[in-house]
């Protein structure tokens, strides 16, 4: 197979194809553009060079630099003069069939020696190349829009692919200025896989009716640093896109509970409310832009405070916490149990408000959960009992907010928020990796790329703490039920050992 790539063929010049020829060019490759459309490969290099232009204007390049790159953009128009490519990656139609006719055609044209790339985000590699007479010449390169500024690629092998021809496109994906991830033909690979868990978990709080969507994504933006919250993020992307995707992988791993859609998403599609698209999805939008949220939960006003008792079982988070209040003017008590007038703070992990008063011997009607997972400097998430007094709500929220900080209360839920979500993206990337679908590096590279989290997964679980995240996961999967809290192996033995998430397994053979 070509281990030096000179020429570059693109089979379809929508964005993602456009996108591809841009970075391809500018890395000084000649690529050659090709389209069914009548007059599709030649509108898009016009629109590439509509962008180069851009670049230029805004000095991000130069105009020699823009003019040598739009002149390595070849319009071809038959599928015959690709023939010389040394890759040819096709970004078509995500049609199972189209794409395999496509790379018969390609097959018949090219040397045994060019590479057949498909960008493809949700179809098997192997499915795509099973047709062929050489499948090994066939894997996964795909691309995130917007290409230049997705600064990652996943590189996927099929059951037949090569070793050489995975080498030959990581080492082009590094030409291309992206970081090329290796990952295996599973479902979603690795980006889609991984991003599953933010979106279901804050469908399945919004099904609970823990909070409205604006506090779901204030506490996650704020206490979290995610730039969008999960349901922004579907209105932004659409909901015709994303609920097909969800309901895809699930059917793909056979129905496995950690990847279950919402019944919401799929009565929102039905009833078109997609998103920004359509000017109504979880928000309702006019010209592309939020139309109303909701503002902050106002601070109440409270003359004079109960004292606090604090109950938590960490020692470390409970000299934190207790730091916090006395900082606040809070009265501590330190007896083994609360006077009869206190406020009973707790700070459970995994558990709902509920269980957590009952644990810890307090009155629920005085009970207040404040979330300690997250930095506590950002935004603060406090959660109620069925039965806490609003005197004893509205002290807590005082109190908490009294620095200036945010606030959120929510209604009792197992883990918060913060807790619940974080919790399943490091249990479904720790399960990435137990599977081998990719290193951990590639993993967390992969996502920290791809969907633009604060950190990777895995480095982000050692952050938090391996064994507080098994715990929560282990309490959410006892109070609920539900096995799509299980923890994964792999994050279950590194907590019991303390060792890292990101540490591989050793080699056994």
């Amino acid at each position: 197979m070509a281990s030096e790539v000179n020429r570059l063929g693109i089979v379809g010049t929508g964005v993602m194809g456009a996108g591809i020829a841009q970075i391809a060019a500018q890395a000084g490759l000649e690529v050659h553009l090709f389209d069914k459309r009548e007059g599709a490969a030649s509108a898009a290099r016009d629109g590439l060079q509509a962008t180069f232009d851009k670049l230029v204007n805004k000095g991000k390049v130069s105009r020699a630099s823009a003019d040598a790159a739009l002149s390595r953009l070849k319009v071809v128009n038959a599928m015959a003069e690709l023939a010389d490519c040394d890759v040819v990656v096709e970004a078509i139609i995500e049609d199972l069939s189209v794409k395999q006719n496509l790379f018969t055609e390609l097959e018949a044209i090219v040397s045994e020696g060019c590479i057949l790339a498909t960008n493809t985000s949700s179809l098997s590699v192997t499915a795509i190349a099973s047709v062929l007479k050489l499948p090994g010449r066939v894997a996964g390169f795909h691309f995130f829009n917007p290409v230049p500024l997705m600064k990652v690629v996943e590189v996927i092998g099929g059951t037949d692919t090569e070793a050489s021809v995975l080498d030959t496109l990581l080492e082009l994906s590094s030409r291309l200025g992206h970081t090329g991830v290796r990952a295996k033909d599973t479902p979603g690979f690795i980006v889609n896989h991984a991003g599953r868990a933010f979106g279901t978990e804050g469908l399945k709080l919004l099904e609970e009716n823990v909070a409205p969507p604006d506090d779901i994504d204030r506490i996650l933006r704020e206490s979290v640093g995610f730039r969008m919250g999960p349901l922004e993020l579907f209105d932004l992307t659409g909901l015709d896109v994303s609920h097909p995707a969800m309901e895809s992988i699930f059917e793909q791993f056979y129905h496995d509970p950690r990847y279950r859609p919402s019944y919401l998403s799929r009565q929102m599609l039905r009833g078109k409310r997609l998103g920004r698209k359509t000017g109504m999805g979880f928000y309702r939008y006019e010209g592309g832009k939020k139309a109303e949220t909701l503002d902050p939960q106002p601070v109440p006003q409270v003359s004079d405070y109960p004292p606090v008792w604090l109950g938590c079982d960490d020692d470390t988070v409970r000299e934190l916490v207790a730091s916090l209040l006395s900082g606040l003017g809070c009265r501590l008590e330190h007896s083994d149990s609360p006077s009869r007038d206190a406020l009973c703070l707790l700070v459970p992990f995994g558990e709902d408000a509920t269980s957590a008063s009952v644990r810890f011997g307090v009155d629920p009607a005085r009970t207040v959960c404040l979330d300690a997972l997250t930095d506590l400097g950002g935004h603060r998430t406090l959660m109620v009992t069925p039965v806490t007094r609003q005197d004893i709500r509205d002290a807590a929220h005082g109190l908490l907010a009294s620095d200036g900080v945010g606030v959120t209360m929510i209604r009792d839920s197992v883990g918060f928020v913060s807790q619940r979500v974080l919790a399943v993206i490091v249990n479904l990337a720790c399960e990435i990796a137990q599977r081998e679908i990719a290193t951990p590096a590639d993993i967390d590279n992969a996502v920290r790329l791809g969907l633009n989290y604060p950190q990777g997964p895995l480095a982000w679980g050692d952050r938090l703490g391996s064994r507080r995240l098994l715990a929560i996961l282990e309490r959410m999967s006892v109070l609920t039920g539900d096995p799509r809290y299980r923890p994964s192996p792999w994050l279950r033995r590194r907590a019991i050992l303390g060792i890292s998430l990101l540490q591989q397994e050793p080699s056994i053979r």
